[in-house]
């Protein structure tokens, strides 16, 4: 690729004189002379091949190749300015990047909220979200590979921000066998019949919550899979209550009966990694998670104000 021509500076002073309306008022905004600034409009046109200017009595106008060219610097000129912009965040210690991993469970709003708060304020810092299931958090979070993590996990060595609990409720089709009982189900009932259970991303020491020894048991690899399998007859499964809201509304799940157990409330916990310090935008979006968590779902939002 041919190294561009023409300066960031160059294009800045066709801007100056465009959007103060003249050579002369573009030299007076910018602190500099005015043949300073013919010289270099003039030297642009000459180094592109294309005139973008032309004088109609005392005024400068664009010519049609010359707005298109406008228009496109205006875009490059922001884009020079906001990178300048994140290596001075970066030098004050700003992140360049937040690694998050969120257990598949936790309720997306709450992080649609909190990341929506974040972006105005992110100061041009990316998050790298990762989904990844019960232990597969804890492995994430230990090897390093994340900033911060949400998990239902008691990670050891660690102290985790209390968040929300999400209620998990055991559910099947209404035609399906058990609630055809049509009594209280007990955990013998449960063991005769197919569970689906979403599967543990951890590698070394993966995890069989929820599963309660049944003779079949089919393994998944996400809520939403569990849910359509459920919702179409195969099998049981504790799902959390706010996934399958429409489900439920729609009559194609149904909560089972049971004696005990019906129903499960694991809280949620926010770790930070021990091996890196925080940064200024790992804070903010630590705050952030924190508000959203406690707020009802159903409140108004409106993001707040970026900080000065």
């Amino acid at each position: 690729m041919k190294a561009p021509r023409v300066t960031l500076d160059q294009w800045r002073t066709l801007q100056a004189v465009v959007d103060h309306g003249g050579f002369a008022q573009a030299a007076e905004a910018t602190h500099r002379s005015q043949s300073s600034v013919s010289y270099t409009v003039a030297r642009m046109q000459e180094q592109l091949g294309v005139p973008l200017l032309r004088i109609e009595g005392r005024k400068a106008v664009l010519t049609e190749a010359g707005e298109v060219l406008l228009r496109r610097s205006r875009q490059l000129v922001k884009q020079a300015s906001q990178l300048e912009e994140l290596a001075h965040h970066m030098e004050q210690g700003w992140e360049a990047e937040v690694r998050l991993v969120v257990d598949a469970a936790y309720p997306n709003a709450r992080l649609v909220r909190a990341l929506s708060a974040f972006m105005p304020q992110s100061r041009g810092c990316r998050v790298r979200l990762r989904e990844e299931v019960l232990s597969g958090v804890e492995e994430v979070l230990l090897e390093g590979s994340a900033d911060l993590a949400i998990t239902t996990l008691d990670i050891q060595g660690y102290l985790g921000a209390a968040l929300c609990s999400v209620e998990f409720i055991a559910v099947a089709h209404p035609d399906h066998p058990l609630h055809r009982l049509n009594r209280q189900i007990n955990f013998q009932d449960l063991e005769s019949q197919l569970q689906v259970v979403i599967r543990d991303t951890g590698r070394t020491q993966p995890r069989d919550v929820g599963w309660l020894g049944a003779e079949q048991r089919w393994t998944v690899g996400s809520l939403s899979t569990a849910t359509n399998f459920v919702s179409s007859g195969l099998g049981f499964a504790w799902l959390p209550r706010h996934l399958i809201e429409r489900e439920l509304t729609e009559g194609v799940l149904k909560p089972l009966p049971l004696e005990q157990g019906g129903s499960r409330h694991p809280s949620f916990y926010l770790y930070a990694n021990k091996e890196k310090a925080l940064g200024p935008a790992s804070q903010i979006l630590v705050e952030l998670i924190r508000t959203f968590d406690s707020a009802p779902l159903d409140a108004p939002f409106a993001a707040p104000m970026p900080s000065v």
